[in-house]
């Protein structure tokens, strides 16, 4: 039996932004994403309340689409005080280990500031914010069909042991390894 829900993908995820005009320009200039789409309204769709916002989208490509709301109306943005910086993020794909390389000098040939890369075993990224205070992550995938055919099939068991004990399981330890171990031949 099918789910009675058949999704196709991300329409958009959205986000709040400072002011729309700098988001798009420099998610235009720092990424590359194209600005395709703007809804400007005085009252909310979803419940009629006024509070007028700017509504922009963003082409992250591949049919993906990054949206923010300016909102001049609404206290400032803040962040969830109990909840890490690194936590929330947006993770943004990138073609090859040598596409992450030539972003990372382009974002800090832009005077930003950018962690990493960061080996994950099976991908490797960059991370830098945004000017609203988003953290970017870049990532490009490096794992091997067998590595996540591996993942997937210690998941389920590795959620299982974290539910009961809350304690990192150790069934992809090999992921830690790779990086290590690529870390080691560097050095």
């Amino acid at each position: 039996m099918s789910h009675p829900v058949n999704l196709s993908g991300i329409h958009h995820a959205a986000y709040r932004c400072k002011d729309a005009r700098e988001t798009v320009e420099w998610y235009s200039r720092v990424l590359g994403m194209t600005y395709t789409t703007a809804f400007a309204e005085n009252h909310v769709p979803s419940t009629g309340e006024y509070d007028p916002y700017m509504h922009i989208f963003l082409d992250a490509g591949n049919g993906n689409i990054l949206a923010f709301f300016e909102l001049p109306n609404q206290p400032e943005m803040g962040k969830d005080p109990n909840t890490p910086q690194w936590v929330q993020h947006l993770a943004l794909k990138v073609a090859s280990e040598e596409a992450l390389l030539a972003a990372k000098a382009h974002i800090e040939a832009q005077g930003i500031d950018v962690l990493g890369p960061t080996h994950h075993g099976i991908f490797k990224s960059i991370y830098f914010f945004d000017p609203n205070g988003h953290r970017v992550e870049l990532a490009a995938d490096i794992g091997t069909a067998e590595q996540y055919e591996e993942l997937a099939r210690v998941a389920p068991v590795m959620l299982e042991e974290w539910s009961q004990t809350k304690k990192a399981p150790r069934h992809a330890d090999w992921l830690h390894e790779l990086a290590r171990a690529e870390h080691a031949a560097k050095a």
